[in-house]
């Protein structure tokens, strides 16, 4: 009997920043770190250029978007659904 390895994507939810290429926007996740030492919070965010085929997402927009197969050199991300507009 063979096992099936599972795959779970990851999911993030972000902000669209740029929408200026086609089919593709760039989303951003910020997450809250505390250091280490000081024990002081600080933030970090992260850019995802996302796959947006029918170009449904505007700049502003609260976006829910996962891990998918390379699209492009730098898109591995796929859009969900526009949670916010």
């Amino acid at each position: 009997m063979q096992k099936t390895k599972q795959i779970k994507a990851r999911k993030f939810l972000g902000e669209v920043i740029s929408t200026a290429m086609n089919k593709t926007i760039v989303a951003r996740i910020i997450t809250m770190k505390l250091h280490p030492k000081f024990k002081k919070k600080y933030q970090v965010s992260r850019k995802f250029h996302v796959h947006d085929e029918k170009a449904e997402a505007k700049v502003g927009d609260k976006i829910k978007f996962v891990e998918c197969r390379p699209l492009s050199k730098t898109k591995r991300w796929r859009l969900v659904e526009v949670v916010k507009i």
